[in-house]
């Protein structure tokens, strides 16, 4: 059996975590005006794009409509294109692509991404980066509203029963939810006091 090794995406894979809590607002504005969001992600019960929204929208007595949540994601991309075009792509957790590809390459690995945010928006970011991810499988908050579901749908769409589990994050959230799991729970980050690099991980 593999071991497998699941990734969250901002501040994970990426040095995003910032700039895409600043995108996502201002694509929430444009569409629904001057909104007042909580004082930081974890008031959120589910710390995902789809799970914020949703409790945003409650919060401001705002009615939730398919139109509505369609344009704020579309607003996100373009505004996440729009910063790439002018400021250039998402950088990298030092030595995170070179690991991906040792784990790819292995046989005793099994890879997947769960992100709170949104497929487009997390696949555009990842792309901008420079990560080639075919064949991966990728779940985000398109797929569910919490958090501990798109990491267990993660881990389901990787089609067999792993030897072991290990979860890389860079938040509270995502320590929470292995802790619910029952997953091994890797800190990336100096929010969790966790690794600053890839470099060492997964080296034989």
């Amino acid at each position: 059996m593999k071991q497998a090794v699941i990734f969250d995406i901002d501040g994970t894979l990426l040095r995003s975590s910032h700039k895409d809590d600043l995108l996502y607002r201002q694509a929430v504005e444009c569409v629904l005006g001057t909104v007042k969001f909580r004082s930081g992600l974890a008031d959120y019960s589910h710390v995902s794009d789809s799970g914020i929204l949703n409790q945003l929208l409650i919060d401001n007595g705002l009615e939730s409509d398919p139109m509505t949540i369609t344009a704020i994601k579309d607003q996100f991309l373009a505004a996440t294109e729009k910063y790439v075009s002018d400021f250039g792509p998402f950088r990298e957790i030092p030595g995170a692509r070179s690991m991906l590809s040792r784990l790819r390459q292995s046989d005793r690995y099994a890879v997947a991404i769960a992100t709170g945010g949104w497929r487009h928006t997390a696949q555009f970011k990842l792309a901008s980066a420079g990560f080639e991810l075919d064949g991966v499988p990728l779940k985000t908050s398109d797929d569910a509203i919490d958090r501990v579901e798109i990491m267990r749908l993660a881990l389901e769409s990787l089609g067999e029963s792993p030897a072991s589990i290990t979860y890389y994050g860079d938040g509270p959230w995502d320590e929470l939810a292995c802790q619910k799991l029952g997953w091994s729970f890797r800190a990336v980050g100096a929010t969790l006091r966790g690794i600053q690099s890839y470099e060492h991980e997964f080296v034989a």
